[in-house]
Order: C-alpha cells, then structure tokens, then sequence
C-alpha cells in the first residue's frame, strides 16, 4: 500500500498550444522522457468519488481517498483540492487473471485513452494528460507525492506554488479539481 497526495484539475476541449509548450518547456524539474501514449480501463461507480479502480497494462489498480486534505491556493489562476489517497496495485506477472479485454465494452467499465507527460520535481512527479473518451476530448493536470514524511504536506505545497508560478496558460479553478472518480460521473 502506498499512501499520496494528489491535486488534479480537469478540462474540457483540446489541450491549449500555451499550457502544452509550458509543460514542456517552462516547468521547474526534470521531464521524464517522451510523452507516454496508453489507454486505461475506469469501473464506474456511481455517487462513488472516494474509490477509484482502474486496469494499467497488466495491472489492477485500487485508490482510496482517505481524506481532503482543502483547498490549495496558488498563483492565479490556480485554486485545487489536495487529497490524500491510498493506493494498491496488483500485478498479474503471468498476464492471466488481468485482462482487459474481458471487460472492456460492458457498460460498467469506461475506456480512455491517454497521452502523458511527466515531469519530477523535488520527488514530485507531475503531469501533463491529453485524455479521449467516448468521442471527447478532455486535458488534465496533476501532481502526486509518496506521503512518507511528517512535514510531506508543506514539501508538497511549496512544490506546487512553485510550479503554479510558472503557468501562463486558460484557468486551473477549484471547481474543475477532482479525482477520476468525479470525472467519469461527468461523463455519464
């Protein structure tokens, strides 16, 4: 089990020009290869925010959200929710028992396609994802840090106000800050 923070926006269209060459060339921290194209498979559970289940190349992943840790004030136009999430995956080294393509098309499972950018700063990774699903287009950003240390919140918020200040792109607001969980139910 792994215990992390999280703060993630999402939004809707086609990733801007603005926020993609920030990302790539603006951001503090190292970039962490090439874009990483993939496609996950969500279950959707209903009026569920809290748990997230996902298959990931040959894995099964498990999220719980432990707790909202509030509201994470940046430079503008950057206002997200800070969560703290419990994380297990379980991987099928065979490629036996995991297999998406049992449940792919049923109605409970949602398909999304990705391309990923990653960055890592001061043990921080963050993100950049172009997300396609069911004909639409949404982007997201995200940071995530291994919750190990007392002082991990202050670590992680500093990173983030950091990087906030560097951001020259469309409005990141707390309206648009939630986990998977919340975006598939706006999907439905």
């Amino acid at each position: 089990m792994l215990s992390t923070l999280e703060l993630r926006w999402f939004s809707h269209g086609t990733l801007p020009t603005e926020v993609k060459h920030w990302f790539s060339t603006d951001c503090p921290g190292k970039l962490l290869g090439s874009p990483e194209e993939r496609e996950d498979l969500y279950l959707y559970i209903p009026e569920c925010d809290e748990l997230n289940i996902k298959l990931r190349q040959g894995s099964l992943e498990v999220k719980w959200r432990k707790a909202e840790l509030g509201i994470l004030r940046c430079e503008l136009p950057w206002q997200g929710k800070v969560e703290k999430w419990l994380k297990w995956i379980c991987k099928d080294s065979e490629q036996q028992s995991i297999l998406p393509a049992t449940v792919a098309g049923e109605k409970a499972w949602v398909t999304v396609k990705k391309v990923r950018s990653q960055r890592l700063y001061q043990d921080i990774s963050y993100e950049l994802t172009q997300l396609s699903v069911k004909n639409d287009t949404w982007w997201s950003v995200a940071f995530e840090m291994a919750d190990k240390e007392a002082n991990s919140f202050n670590t992680f918020e500093g990173v983030v106000r950091e990087v906030s200040k560097t951001y020259r792109g469309s409005e990141l607001p707390v309206k648009n800050s939630y986990a998977y969980p919340h975006w598939l139910s706006l999907l439905k």
